[in-house]
């Protein structure tokens, strides 16, 4: 039987269908529709699969995305790659994932080629290291036989990252509190040395906590059966190399709610204290039940 980290790699190494068209398929997680995080993945996967005849070798340092549609779990996505431009030292790829003969997803990535140049970097935060903090607990049957079903099947997934949180958070029961989160991750097992494959595993766990950091000061969550959210963008910047099965720290803050969108921004650092990536993203967060979403929100902070 294949191990979930297998399978995720299995399912970040695309079939070529042409020079610039891909296909994947699709892991059940445990969400209603395809993980945001597996199409980012994925595309970025697609992206750097045309950048072999770009000459000196270029890393991704930067990708923007659209989630349009939410993706159809049972059916396979083509990426289509459209190689926009291939510089003096940087490269640009398109992106268009389509299910059902509609596009789900854009995504636009920038390539380059090594360079010395300029460096600084934030300071990262000071946290207990990873073996200090105890993995999440799992919930009890009774409490399980209380949560939507939607939510029990994310629950009761095995993936293939390993997370523990510094400052957990009562999920079922969620307290307002300011809208910090620190949580530490890694593949649970180690892979191959690809940056390529590295950089495509961040992409797909850069989309866990990000966005729910955004709930916290109004005493809601993913988990509340009235509470509905899911991904509008994605943004991700790469600045040094790493691994995603060596323990990395993702620091995630929320400057903002409002109008039923909340936005999230994140830093990555390795556990020597290296910047390594950062995101944002923005995404719906709607209370349902209420006059207004944005208003039900503002009304909880």
């Amino acid at each position: 039987m294949k191990s979930h980290v297998s399978e995720l790699i299995e399912l970040l190494s695309l079939e070529r269908l042409e020079d610039n068209l891909f296909r994947g398929q699709s892991r059940d997680i445990g969400t209603k529709y395809v993980f945001g995080g597996q199409v980012v993945g994925q595309a970025l996967s697609a992206a750097q699969a045309t950048m072999n005849s770009a000459g000196e070798p270029r890393d991704a340092h930067s990708l923007h995305a659209y989630f349009l549609r939410a993706g159809d779990i049972d059916a396979p996505i083509v990426y289509n790659v459209d190689r926009t431009r291939d510089g003096g030292s940087f490269s640009v790829r398109r992106v268009t994932a389509i299910q059902h003969g509609q596009p789900i997803f854009f995504l636009a990535a920038s390539f380059q080629q090594h360079e010395q140049g300029a460096e600084h970097q934030l300071s990262m935060p000071e946290v207990p290291k990873p073996e200090d903090l105890d993995p999440s607990p799992s919930l009890s049957p009774e409490q399980m036989a209380q949560l939507p079903t939607k939510v029990q099947r994310w629950l009761s997934r095995q993936g293939p990252f390993e997370f523990r949180h510094v400052y957990p958070r009562d999920e079922l029961n969620p307290p307002k509190r300011p809208p910090f989160q620190q949580v530490w991750f890694r593949l649970s097992e180690r892979v191959g040395d690809a940056p390529e494959l590295h950089r495509a595993l961040l992409a797909y766990a850069s989309d866990f906590h990000l966005l729910g950091t955004a709930t916290f000061p109004h005493g809601i969550s993913y988990y509340q059966p009235n509470v509905q959210m899911a991904s509008l963008d994605h943004a991700l910047w790469f600045h040094r190399a790493f691994r995603a099965d060596e323990w990395l720290l993702y620091s995630i803050d929320s400057p903002s709610a409002q109008g039923g969108r909340g936005l999230a921004r994140g830093q990555v650092f390795d556990r020597g204290g290296r910047l390594i990536a950062s995101t944002a993203q923005e995404g719906m967060i709607r209370v349902v039940g209420a006059d207004k979403a944005g208003a039900a929100v503002h009304s909880k902070g």
